[in-house]
């Protein structure tokens, strides 16, 4: 049976790479839905929640789980669990487990629990080395919504979850940790029986095939 996993948790405290780490168990059978992929067009003011960033100009608020297109989002879910061979859907993002939609289809919930100076400087070294950007702006967004945002719309969803994992642990560690809660999706399904209920096997005679049912 087909079956959703929510993986929330805050910016860089390891919950994509907890989702990809799963995917990988499973290639054929596991999809992936990533939320950073379902924000409202950031050019359509008329959507999503908006700010003012740290250098002072107007723009989506990805930190608010009001800019993320949840019918889109429930959407791919729903595609996602009809496709052949599929077992495991993964939702993860910041808001997996504070939109309604998602929290609803989700047989399981996980909540990757990261110290905020960790994830913080996870995401400055991330915007140096991977994205080439000066982390400035990024520590002064922090300082203005971001830390504000966690508090309000994403920390608080850590209560809706089956199991808290250690945002700290290594890859190989949180995958274990995970596992045994999704491991019956991923369980291959029982074959039918071959032989209808109620039906005998014909009796064998010493040295006589017997005959196919």
């Amino acid at each position: 049976m087909t079956g959703v996993l929510a993986v929330a948790g805050g910016t860089a405290s390891g919950k994509s790479t907890l989702a990809e780490a799963l995917s990988l168990q499973c290639p054929e059978s596991v999809v992936l839905v990533h939320l950073d992929d379902y924000y409202v067009p950031a050019h359509d003011p008329l959507r999503g929640v908006w700010t003012v960033s740290a250098d002072g100009h107007a723009v989506l608020d990805w930190n608010h789980p009001g800019s993320i297109d949840e019918t889109a989002v429930t959407h791919a879910i729903d595609a996602a669990l009809l496709r052949p061979g599929v077992l495991l859907v993964v939702v993860e993002g910041l808001f997996a487990l504070s939109l309604p939609s998602v929290v609803r289809r989700a047989a399981w919930r996980v909540y990757v629990d990261t110290p905020d100076d960790i994830r913080l400087a996870r995401k400055i070294l991330r915007k140096i080395e991977a994205q080439r950007q000066d982390p400035r702006l990024s520590l002064r967004n922090y300082l203005q919504t971001g830390r504000d945002r966690h508090t309000a719309h994403v920390a608080p969803s850590r209560a809706a979850a089956d199991l808290i994992v250690d945002g700290t642990a290594s890859e190989a560690e949180m995958l274990a940790a995970v596992m045994p809660l999704i491991e019956p999706a991923l369980a291959p399904t029982p074959a039918a029986p071959s032989r209808a209920r109620g039906v005998r096997a014909a009796a064998r005679t010493p040295g006589v095939p017997a005959l196919a049912l």
